[in-house]
Protein backbone atom coordinates (compact mmCIF):
# COMPACT_ATOMS: atom_id res chain seq x y z
CA UNK A 1 0.00 0.00 0.00
CA UNK A 2 1.31 3.46 -0.91
CA UNK A 3 2.62 5.77 1.85
CA UNK A 4 1.07 9.19 2.45
CA UNK A 5 3.95 10.92 0.64
CA UNK A 6 3.75 8.57 -2.33
CA UNK A 7 -0.01 9.11 -2.54
CA UNK A 8 0.40 12.88 -2.44
CA UNK A 9 2.76 12.68 -5.41
CA UNK A 10 0.38 10.42 -7.33
CA UNK A 11 -2.66 12.67 -7.02
CA UNK A 12 -0.96 15.80 -8.34
CA UNK A 13 -2.92 16.93 -11.38
CA UNK A 14 -6.00 14.76 -10.76
CA UNK A 15 -8.96 17.10 -10.10
CA UNK A 16 -10.93 14.48 -8.13
CA UNK A 17 -8.13 13.36 -5.82
CA UNK A 18 -6.71 16.56 -4.47
CA UNK A 19 -5.25 18.19 -7.58
CA UNK A 20 -6.25 21.77 -8.34
CA UNK A 21 -9.73 21.28 -9.80
CA UNK A 22 -9.85 24.93 -10.82
CA UNK A 23 -6.97 24.37 -13.26
CA UNK A 24 -6.82 20.65 -13.98
CA UNK A 25 -9.48 19.05 -16.14
CA UNK A 26 -10.69 15.59 -17.07
CA UNK A 27 -12.24 13.95 -20.10
CA UNK A 28 -14.80 11.16 -19.81
CA UNK A 29 -15.18 8.76 -22.72
CA UNK A 30 -18.66 7.21 -22.98
CA UNK A 31 -17.68 3.83 -24.42
CA UNK A 32 -19.39 1.54 -21.89
CA UNK A 33 -23.16 1.18 -22.47
CA UNK A 34 -23.83 -2.16 -20.73
CA UNK A 35 -24.43 -2.40 -17.00
CA UNK A 36 -24.56 -5.48 -14.80
CA UNK A 37 -26.58 -4.09 -11.87
CA UNK A 38 -29.68 -1.93 -11.53
CA UNK A 39 -29.50 0.79 -8.93
CA UNK A 40 -32.86 2.08 -7.77
CA UNK A 41 -31.78 5.69 -8.30
CA UNK A 42 -30.33 5.25 -11.80
CA UNK A 43 -32.01 6.33 -15.02
CA UNK A 44 -30.26 6.57 -18.39
CA UNK A 45 -33.34 7.25 -20.52
CA UNK A 46 -32.95 10.99 -20.93
CA UNK A 47 -30.25 13.32 -22.20
CA UNK A 48 -30.04 17.07 -22.09
CA UNK A 49 -26.98 19.15 -22.91
CA UNK A 50 -27.59 21.15 -19.73
CA UNK A 51 -28.07 18.12 -17.52
CA UNK A 52 -25.19 16.82 -15.45
CA UNK A 53 -25.70 13.51 -13.71
CA UNK A 54 -24.10 10.08 -13.88
CA UNK A 55 -25.35 7.86 -16.69
CA UNK A 56 -26.05 10.69 -19.12
CA UNK A 57 -24.30 10.92 -22.47
CA UNK A 58 -25.15 12.41 -25.82
CA UNK A 59 -24.08 9.23 -27.60
CA UNK A 60 -22.04 6.09 -27.16
CA UNK A 61 -18.56 6.10 -28.71
CA UNK A 62 -16.69 3.17 -30.19
CA UNK A 63 -13.07 2.83 -29.01
CA UNK A 64 -11.91 4.24 -32.37
CA UNK A 65 -14.25 7.22 -32.06
CA UNK A 66 -13.04 7.69 -28.50
CA UNK A 67 -9.36 7.96 -29.43
CA UNK A 68 -10.29 10.35 -32.22
CA UNK A 69 -12.16 12.42 -29.64
CA UNK A 70 -9.10 12.48 -27.40
CA UNK A 71 -6.99 13.69 -30.32
CA UNK A 72 -9.52 16.43 -31.04
CA UNK A 73 -9.68 17.58 -27.44
CA UNK A 74 -5.93 17.48 -26.86
CA UNK A 75 -5.41 19.52 -30.03
CA UNK A 76 -7.93 22.13 -28.86
CA UNK A 77 -6.37 25.36 -27.56
CA UNK A 78 -9.30 25.57 -25.16
CA UNK A 79 -9.22 22.13 -23.56
CA UNK A 80 -5.87 20.60 -24.48
CA UNK A 81 -3.76 22.51 -21.94
CA UNK A 82 -6.02 21.66 -18.98
CA UNK A 83 -6.83 17.98 -19.59
CA UNK A 84 -4.78 15.76 -17.27
CA UNK A 85 -7.06 12.74 -16.93
CA UNK A 86 -8.94 10.45 -19.30
CA UNK A 87 -11.64 8.54 -17.51
CA UNK A 88 -14.32 6.00 -18.33
CA UNK A 89 -17.39 6.20 -16.13
CA UNK A 90 -20.18 4.73 -18.19
CA UNK A 91 -22.92 5.30 -19.03
CA UNK A 92 -23.08 1.65 -17.88
CA UNK A 93 -20.40 -0.08 -15.86
CA UNK A 94 -16.99 0.11 -17.57
CA UNK A 95 -15.91 -3.35 -16.42
CA UNK A 96 -18.94 -4.93 -18.10
CA UNK A 97 -17.70 -3.63 -21.48
CA UNK A 98 -14.61 -4.87 -23.32
CA UNK A 99 -14.56 -1.50 -25.10
CA UNK A 100 -13.24 0.02 -21.88
CA UNK A 101 -10.00 -1.94 -22.09
CA UNK A 102 -9.61 -1.36 -25.83
CA UNK A 103 -10.00 2.38 -25.32
CA UNK A 104 -7.55 2.58 -22.44
CA UNK A 105 -4.94 0.67 -24.42
CA UNK A 106 -5.16 3.14 -27.31
CA UNK A 107 -5.10 6.20 -25.07
CA UNK A 108 -2.10 4.93 -23.09
CA UNK A 109 -0.18 4.18 -26.28
CA UNK A 110 -0.81 7.56 -27.92
CA UNK A 111 -1.02 9.83 -24.86
CA UNK A 112 1.15 8.18 -22.18
CA UNK A 113 1.27 11.39 -20.12
CA UNK A 114 -2.48 11.35 -19.45
CA UNK A 115 -3.71 9.63 -16.29
CA UNK A 116 -6.16 6.78 -16.78
CA UNK A 117 -9.12 6.80 -14.41
CA UNK A 118 -12.06 4.42 -14.07
CA UNK A 119 -15.32 4.47 -12.14
CA UNK A 120 -17.12 1.20 -11.43
CA UNK A 121 -19.80 -0.41 -9.30
CA UNK A 122 -17.16 -2.98 -8.34
CA UNK A 123 -19.02 -6.17 -9.25
CA UNK A 124 -16.28 -7.32 -11.65
CA UNK A 125 -13.42 -5.55 -9.91
CA UNK A 126 -11.73 -8.63 -8.35
CA UNK A 127 -11.27 -10.28 -11.74
CA UNK A 128 -10.38 -7.06 -13.58
CA UNK A 129 -8.08 -5.11 -11.29
CA UNK A 130 -4.83 -6.84 -12.26
CA UNK A 131 -5.55 -6.27 -15.95
CA UNK A 132 -6.29 -2.61 -15.30
CA UNK A 133 -3.11 -2.24 -13.27
CA UNK A 134 -0.99 -3.80 -15.99
CA UNK A 135 -2.32 -1.37 -18.59
CA UNK A 136 -1.41 1.59 -16.39
CA UNK A 137 -4.58 2.57 -14.55
CA UNK A 138 -3.77 5.48 -12.26
CA UNK A 139 -6.91 5.99 -10.21
CA UNK A 140 -10.04 4.10 -9.38
CA UNK A 141 -13.47 5.09 -8.11
CA UNK A 142 -15.81 2.48 -6.66
CA UNK A 143 -19.40 3.31 -5.78
CA UNK A 144 -20.28 1.61 -2.48
CA UNK A 145 -23.65 2.42 -0.90
CA UNK A 146 -23.91 -0.19 1.85
CA UNK A 147 -22.00 -2.74 3.88
CA UNK A 148 -25.18 -4.51 5.01
CA UNK A 149 -26.80 -6.66 2.29
CA UNK A 150 -30.23 -6.02 3.84
CA UNK A 151 -29.75 -2.32 3.14
CA UNK A 152 -28.18 -3.05 -0.23
CA UNK A 153 -31.30 -5.00 -1.22
CA UNK A 154 -33.29 -1.77 -0.85
CA UNK A 155 -30.92 0.04 -3.22
CA UNK A 156 -30.06 -2.51 -5.92
CA UNK A 157 -32.93 -3.98 -7.95
CA UNK A 158 -30.86 -6.77 -9.48
CA UNK A 159 -27.32 -7.98 -10.03
CA UNK A 160 -26.27 -9.94 -13.11
CA UNK A 161 -23.10 -11.85 -12.30
CA UNK A 162 -21.54 -14.17 -14.88
CA UNK A 163 -24.86 -14.57 -16.66
CA UNK A 164 -26.97 -15.32 -13.58
CA UNK A 165 -29.65 -12.87 -12.42
CA UNK A 166 -29.76 -12.24 -8.66
CA UNK A 167 -32.17 -10.07 -6.67
CA UNK A 168 -32.71 -9.01 -3.09
CA UNK A 169 -30.22 -9.81 -0.35
CA UNK A 170 -28.52 -12.50 -2.43
CA UNK A 171 -27.63 -10.04 -5.18
CA UNK A 172 -26.52 -7.38 -2.71
CA UNK A 173 -24.28 -9.88 -0.89
CA UNK A 174 -22.43 -10.75 -4.10
CA UNK A 175 -22.01 -7.13 -5.09
CA UNK A 176 -20.81 -5.92 -1.68
CA UNK A 177 -18.39 -8.83 -1.25
CA UNK A 178 -16.85 -8.16 -4.67
CA UNK A 179 -16.63 -4.41 -4.04
CA UNK A 180 -14.53 -4.90 -0.92
CA UNK A 181 -12.45 -7.74 -2.35
CA UNK A 182 -11.61 -5.68 -5.45
CA UNK A 183 -10.90 -2.57 -3.43
CA UNK A 184 -8.55 -4.51 -1.15
CA UNK A 185 -6.60 -5.79 -4.15
CA UNK A 186 -6.46 -2.30 -5.70
CA UNK A 187 -5.17 -0.87 -2.44
CA UNK A 188 -2.50 -3.55 -2.28
CA UNK A 189 -1.37 -2.59 -5.77
CA UNK A 190 -0.99 1.04 -4.72
CA UNK A 191 -3.74 2.51 -6.88
CA UNK A 192 -5.27 5.83 -5.91
CA UNK A 193 -8.81 4.99 -4.76
CA UNK A 194 -11.89 7.13 -4.25
CA UNK A 195 -15.13 5.68 -2.93
CA UNK A 196 -18.43 7.25 -3.96
CA UNK A 197 -21.43 6.75 -1.68
CA UNK A 198 -24.88 7.96 -2.68
CA UNK A 199 -26.73 9.31 0.34
CA UNK A 200 -30.32 8.01 0.28
CA UNK A 201 -32.12 9.54 3.26
CA UNK A 202 -34.00 7.00 5.32
CA UNK A 203 -32.20 4.11 3.64
CA UNK A 204 -28.43 4.17 4.06
CA UNK A 205 -27.65 7.12 6.35
CA UNK A 206 -26.23 4.84 9.04
CA UNK A 207 -24.12 2.92 6.53
CA UNK A 208 -21.86 5.84 5.62
CA UNK A 209 -19.52 5.74 8.65
CA UNK A 210 -19.31 1.96 8.30
CA UNK A 211 -18.34 2.34 4.64
CA UNK A 212 -15.81 5.04 5.52
CA UNK A 213 -14.08 2.89 8.12
CA UNK A 214 -13.98 -0.23 5.97
CA UNK A 215 -12.68 1.40 2.79
CA UNK A 216 -10.03 3.36 4.68
CA UNK A 217 -8.71 0.11 6.12
CA UNK A 218 -8.56 -1.38 2.61
CA UNK A 219 -6.57 1.49 1.09
CA UNK A 220 -9.04 4.11 -0.15
CA UNK A 221 -7.66 7.63 -0.23
CA UNK A 222 -10.83 9.74 -0.20
CA UNK A 223 -14.61 9.37 0.11
CA UNK A 224 -17.23 11.24 -1.88
CA UNK A 225 -20.69 11.42 -0.28
CA UNK A 226 -23.16 12.38 -3.01
CA UNK A 227 -26.81 13.36 -2.51
CA UNK A 228 -29.29 11.16 -4.32
CA UNK A 229 -30.85 12.55 -7.49
CA UNK A 230 -34.41 11.19 -7.08
CA UNK A 231 -35.46 9.24 -10.16
CA UNK A 232 -36.37 5.74 -11.34
CA UNK A 233 -37.61 3.49 -8.50
CA UNK A 234 -36.35 5.91 -5.85
CA UNK A 235 -37.97 8.99 -7.36
CA UNK A 236 -40.07 9.39 -4.19
CA UNK A 237 -37.02 9.97 -1.98
CA UNK A 238 -36.62 13.54 -0.73
CA UNK A 239 -32.99 14.49 -1.41
CA UNK A 240 -30.84 15.60 1.52
CA UNK A 241 -30.14 19.28 2.05
CA UNK A 242 -26.69 20.69 1.42
CA UNK A 243 -26.37 21.14 5.17
CA UNK A 244 -27.12 17.46 5.78
CA UNK A 245 -24.51 16.35 3.25
CA UNK A 246 -21.96 18.77 4.70
CA UNK A 247 -22.64 17.48 8.21
CA UNK A 248 -22.10 13.87 7.16
CA UNK A 249 -18.88 14.75 5.38
CA UNK A 250 -17.68 16.55 8.49
CA UNK A 251 -18.62 13.61 10.71
CA UNK A 252 -16.65 11.20 8.53
CA UNK A 253 -13.66 13.50 8.00
CA UNK A 254 -11.84 12.01 10.96
CA UNK A 255 -12.13 8.55 9.39
CA UNK A 256 -11.19 9.31 5.78
CA UNK A 257 -10.64 12.45 3.71
CA UNK A 258 -13.79 13.85 2.13
CA UNK A 259 -14.21 15.05 -1.46
CA UNK A 260 -16.47 18.10 -1.40
CA UNK A 261 -16.51 19.58 -4.91
CA UNK A 262 -18.18 16.74 -6.83
CA UNK A 263 -20.68 17.82 -9.49
CA UNK A 264 -21.95 14.29 -10.28
CA UNK A 265 -20.55 14.45 -13.79
CA UNK A 266 -22.02 13.17 -17.04
CA UNK A 267 -20.47 10.12 -18.66
CA UNK A 268 -19.14 12.37 -21.45
CA UNK A 269 -17.93 15.34 -19.37
CA UNK A 270 -14.94 17.31 -20.68
CA UNK A 271 -13.12 20.17 -18.97
CA UNK A 272 -12.97 21.47 -15.42
CA UNK A 273 -15.29 20.08 -12.77
CA UNK A 274 -18.49 22.10 -12.99
CA UNK A 275 -17.37 23.84 -16.20
CA UNK A 276 -17.80 21.32 -18.99
CA UNK A 277 -16.52 22.32 -22.42
CA UNK A 278 -18.28 19.80 -24.69
CA UNK A 279 -20.24 22.38 -26.65
CA UNK A 280 -17.40 24.93 -26.72
CA UNK A 281 -14.96 22.40 -28.15
CA UNK A 282 -17.42 21.31 -30.82
CA UNK A 283 -17.99 24.91 -31.88
CA UNK A 284 -14.25 25.56 -32.04
CA UNK A 285 -13.74 22.50 -34.24
CA UNK A 286 -16.64 23.36 -36.55
CA UNK A 287 -17.29 27.10 -36.29
CA UNK A 288 -20.64 28.31 -37.58
CA UNK A 289 -20.27 30.36 -40.82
Amino acid sequence: MATACEMKDKIQGHPCFGGNHHKNGRMHLAVAPKCNIKCGYCSRKHDCANESRPGVTSRILTPQEAIEKVREVMASPIAGPIIKVVGIAGPGDPLANEETFETFEMVKKEFPHLMLCLSTNGLLLPESIDRLYEMGLHSLTVTINAVDPEIGAQIYRHVIYHGTHYTGVEGAEILIANQFAGLKRAGGLGLTIKVNSVLIPGVNDDQLPLIAKRVKELGAFVMNIMPIIPQAELAHIVPPTEERVAALRSANENIIGQFAHCKQCRADAIGLIGQDLNVTIAEAACPTP
